[in-house]
């Protein structure tokens, strides 16, 4: 007859076998998953390594291009502005190096620089915006009309564009030197702006700009400058507003500028300008610009082109 102790004696020997089991089943599991674990690990390593190679390869040819481009720019705009003037306008966050870098460029063009103007980083600030709407509009030469919109960028374009540019039409000056000269004075007395020596109006504009403006009051500051760079291409013969990679974005001016048909239509704008393809792109699409035409260059993803066509003196 069994007993009980029998009993009790075959049930933790059952117990005992099947926790002997489950414990060499887990480390089996264990070694299995640790493996497989470190498998992949070096696979990703391998991966990791491959793409930095891949990186350091597309930096040396990126390097190499730039080289090349810096080379070639000045054979590339040669003659395509020939006997023009320039209106440079610039803001107080833009890169030297890139105003230095398309000075160079105009001069290859055929070109000259007939006037610098900087904007302060009040000029875009929206708690002075009033401030400069009540500037621009006690300082305007008789017989320049602002336009209808209210927003401090178009009104203080409508201003400066004039003083920036000569009429397209008779290549005359669009306010008298006294007007001019005080209308620049008050703006630079508020605080809005810098004006270079020796000052005088273009045939056509640049406007370089820096990064897209973080914080909240970014895509504001942004909005200011794309409207004043469409009113200033209004005001004559043609402008271009042109800024780093990034600025093309949903918060930067050149973007902004590109997101409204009507100044699209009529502004020319250039995204990587901080790179020296963006900078001869920059010349080309001034030169556009005197044919009545106008493009959106660069590589940010709404812009139609690298380039314009190339087009002779």
């Amino acid at each position: 007859m069994i007993s009980i102790r029998y009993h009790l004696i075959s049930i933790s020997a059952v117990l005992l076998a099947l926790a002997v089991g489950v414990l060499l089943g887990s480390s089996t599991l264990s070694r299995e998953l640790l493996g497989g674990l470190s498998r992949e690990n070096d696979n990703l390593i391998g991966q990791v390594s491959d793409l930095e190679q891949r990186g350091d390869s597309l930096s040396v040819r990126l390097a190499e291009a730039d080289s090349f481009a810096s080379t070639i720019g000045p054979l590339a705009v040669r003659g395509q502005l020939t006997g023009r003037t320039i209106a440079l306008v610039t803001t107080a966050d833009a890169d030297p190096d890139d105003r230095d870098a398309l000075k160079v460029l105009i001069s290859a063009a055929g070109a000259t620089v007939a006037g610098e103007l900087e904007l302060t980083e009040a000029f875009t600030d929206p708690r002075r915006s009033d401030e400069l709407k009540e500037i621009v509009t006690r300082s305007l030469p008789a017989g320049v009309q602002l336009p209808t919109v209210s927003d401090p960028g178009s009104l203080a374009g409508g201003l400066l564009g004039p003083l920036l540019l000569i009429r397209k039409s008779d290549n005359k000056p669009q306010a008298s030197a006294p007007e001019s000269a005080a209308a620049l004075t008050a703006l630079a007395d508020g605080g809005f702006l810098q004006v270079a020596d020796g000052f005088a109006p273009a045939q056509l504009a640049i406007v370089l700009i820096g990064a897209a403006p973080a914080g909240d009051d970014g895509p504001d500051r942004s909005a200011t400058l794309a409207r004043f760079a469409a009113q200033v291409d209004r005001s004559g013969a043609g402008a271009v507003l042109t800024g780093p990679v990034g600025t093309a974005g949903g918060s930067g001016a050149v973007g902004l500028a590109r997101a409204d048909t009507s100044v699209a239509q009529i502004l020319s704008t250039v995204d990587n300008v901080n790179t020296p393809a963006g900078r001869i792109v920059t010349l080309l699409a001034l030169r556009e610009q005197l044919d009545e035409r106008s493009g959106r260059y660069g590589v940010a993803g709404n812009a139609q082109a690298l380039a314009p066509g190339l087009t002779t003196g």
